[in-house]
């Protein structure tokens, strides 16, 4: 896992008591291995970022994005460096996440069976 800065985790546990309403949505579908088993954390510290939604056994980040996301220079750098520490990220608009909250969870689950998955691996090699 990339490690993070200390700046980063104060700032993850102020954000994880701050949800925005499309996180909770979004985290009361994630939560509990309630998609395909999968573990997911919110608000989770990835070297000097924060992450919306990580699931660590896959290494898959899910964003919820609202307006101030339009044409982020900042979001751009911040995918290429997560994507070099072998993440796959998925992004999603807000108003995705309002109106198709089934659709959005049916994309991250349709990438998660392509994604490696140690537990599997686990399961062959006995």
């Amino acid at each position: 896992m990339a490690r993070y800065t200390p700046e980063a985790l104060k700032r993850a546990k102020q954000l994880r008591r701050e949800l925005t309403l499309q996180e909770r949505l979004l985290w009361s579908r994630l939560r509990n291995r309630q998609l395909g088993n999968y573990k997911f954390r919110k608000q989770q510290p990835l070297g000097p970022f924060i992450a919306d939604f990580v699931c660590q056994e896959v290494k898959l980040v899910v964003e919820a994005d609202g307006s101030q996301h339009n044409d982020s220079c900042h979001d751009a750098g911040r995918d290429r460096w997560t994507q070099q520490q072998g993440y796959t990220v998925l992004r999603f608009w807000n108003n995705e996440v309002n109106e198709n909250l089934d659709g959005v969870l049916e994309a991250i689950l349709n990438i998660l069976p392509r994604l490696p998955s140690p537990t599997a691996t686990k399961r062959t090699s006995r």
